[in-house]
């Protein structure tokens, strides 16, 4: 079996500077609010869609601490195959009616800028409730604003305006209303299809590397390194005989 090098990181929690990872957090918190909006009866559905894009997170993260690329390679591919998961379970809750499509819808129309959000993340490492990091996805917990302001406000001026309107319950049948008319099935698949395509570009980065990395096993580097200190001493050695060798080819001249 091949033995990689083992893979160096500056920073322990560097996943969390990957745009997939960012993209990932992203969509486990949209997709828990959309199915907060789910019927009882769906809850298996529930259930799933929300573990599987935990999975695409976790696996990101675990993936980025195993030894060598090709572990990290492993999880990676974990991770496409839970994102792919999720991918038709959303399209699945549209076939069955729950989940809205509306033709040119975007995650712009909900005032999420990707670029913005991993610059947030980044800074603030994921240690803060997505809602409170960055203000345009309070929105989805509003009442109505969104849908009469059709996007022409501010995002600053959004964002404070519902400082006192601002209600978390997800029991509330209007603001399931507002989620489900405002989250759509286009806005989802745009968030999967680029989080899948940053996932295969770090896929094929990481196949790269490999390709060029020197393949040795351990013991092989420790058995190199022990035959060039042998090689060495040899050198060493054949320099002093010759030099002794020297030394009484010149006392035989002399007498």
């Amino acid at each position: 079996m091949k033995q990689y090098s083992t893979r160096k990181w500056s920073h322990p929690e560097g996943y969390k500077y990957l745009a997939p990872w960012t993209n990932a957090v992203l969509l486990r918190f949209l997709i828990r609010k959309f199915t907060e909006t789910l019927p009882r009866a769906e809850f298996r559905m529930k259930t799933q869609v929300n573990d599987a894009c935990r999975s695409v997170i976790a696996n990101i993260e675990e993936g980025w601490k195993r030894p060598d690329r090709k572990a990290y390679l492993e999880y990676l591919g974990f991770s496409q195959g839970s994102l792919e998961e999720v991918k038709g379970d959303v399209r699945r809750l549209h076939q069955d009616g729950f989940l809205t499509s509306r033709s040119g819808s975007s995650l712009k129309d909900i005032k999420v800028d990707l670029k913005e959000l991993k610059g947030l993340l980044e800074g603030d490492k994921g240690n803060s409730p997505l809602e409170v990091l960055y203000p345009p996805l309070k929105i989805l917990s509003l009442r109505g604003e969104l849908k009469e302001d059709k996007g022409n406000t501010p995002r600053s001026s959004l964002s404070s305006s519902f400082n006192n309107s601002f209600n978390n319950s997800s029991n509330d049948s209007s603001n399931a209303s507002f989620i489900k008319e405002n989250l759509t099935f286009e806005m989802f698949l745009e968030l999967i299809n680029k989080t899948d395509w940053l996932l295969r570009g770090l896929v094929q980065s990481l196949e790269a590397g490999m390709a060029k990395e020197d393949v040795v096993s351990p013991f092989n580097r420790w058995l190199g390194k022990e035959v060039e200190t042998k090689r060495q001493k040899d050198k060493e050695l054949d320099e002093q005989l010759k030099e002794i060798m020297e030394g009484k080819r010149q006392q035989l001249e002399e007498l």
